[in-house]
């Protein structure tokens, strides 16, 4: 039995809109041309939280506050270490190194599981994983 990936993974917040990343749409990666939240795998010897503020900074070039716990999700091949913090600064500001696009979603299309996307050119579906996460979020009523 295979054990399963550790990844670390940010909700990113700003007034009651979410940050998500349209993945690269391309074969052998998870949820190719899917939205989902910004993180990564973490590496070996690295705590979550660490491997979160990592991945922020190398897929978008940002610097979360204090990002917060919000969970973590175990599934066999993959356990997901949530956390939240709120984007601090405008998305024209961020610099997307990792992906095919980025853009702030409404809860509306988070509960509807799609997005369009300008750079696509077309609506895109929301990764399962992803949109459950944000709509337990949401459902807590974290966010003002």
């Amino acid at each position: 039995m295979t054990k399963p990936i550790e990844v670390a993974i940010a909700i990113l917040y700003r007034q009651n809109q979410f940050l998500m990343q349209l993945r690269d749409n391309i074969p052998g990666i998870l949820y190719p041309g899917y939205w989902g939240l910004f993180g990564g795998h973490i590496e070996p010897g690295e705590d979550p939280e660490t491997a979160l503020k990592r991945e922020l900074m190398e897929e978008i070039g940002y610097s979360p506050p204090t990002p917060i716990k919000f969970g973590c999700y175990s599934e066999v091949q993959v356990i997901r270490h949530v956390y939240y913090a709120p984007l601090t600064v405008d998305i024209n500001q961020l610099v997307l190194n990792e992906g095919w696009d980025m853009g702030l979603l409404t809860p509306e299309q988070i509960q509807q599981g799609e997005c369009y996307s300008e750079k696509a050119g077309q609506v895109r579906p929301l990764g399962f994983p992803h949109q459950k996460l944000l709509l337990d979020f949401m459902a807590q009523k974290i966010t003002a």
